[in-house]
């Protein structure tokens, strides 16, 4: 198979060309060659793309997917890794599940606003809360790596 141009791929992908050559600039893909001016890649490069594209899904950073993921689209990533990963998205599931609900009872709620709700008033603080335990967790890494 003939190597595809930057447009090809972006075509197939659904993937900007900026994002292909940011990829690139991460070193997560690498063009074979040129024609003129545009970027060739090997049409290895949809599976690679594949592979980034379910990692971030999954909620990957792009450095860790760098890490796992070698030239060519095999991959190597530690059980525990995916594991780890997995409890987060059960976590998110949970969390996300949890919202659903209560926003479809504060929205068939018989309160006069959903201010006045006191789900909704429940929601807001938990939402608060979870806010300042962000921030603290910034904080703390800050100070980590100062």
């Amino acid at each position: 198979m003939k190597d595809l141009d930057i447009g090809e791929v972006s075509e197939q992908t659904g993937l900007s060309a900026a994002t292909l050559r940011y990829y690139e600039a991460k070193q997560l893909i690498s063009p074979s060659g040129r024609k003129g001016l545009r970027r060739l890649y090997d049409p290895s490069v949809l599976q690679m793309l594949s592979l980034i594209l379910l990692g971030k899904k999954a909620g990957f950073s792009l450095d860790e997917i760098r890490v796992f993921v070698c030239p060519g689209g095999e991959s190597d990533i530690p059980a525990e890794a995916l594991l780890s990963k997995a409890d987060e998205i059960d976590q998110r599931i949970t969390e996300l599940t949890a919202l659903r609900d209560g926003l479809r009872h504060v929205a068939q709620c018989s309160a006069p606003s959903h201010a006045s709700c006191p789900k909704f008033q429940r929601m807001t603080k938990i939402a608060l809360a979870r806010l300042g335990q962000g921030a603290s967790q910034d904080m703390q890494k800050k100070r980590r790596t100062k």
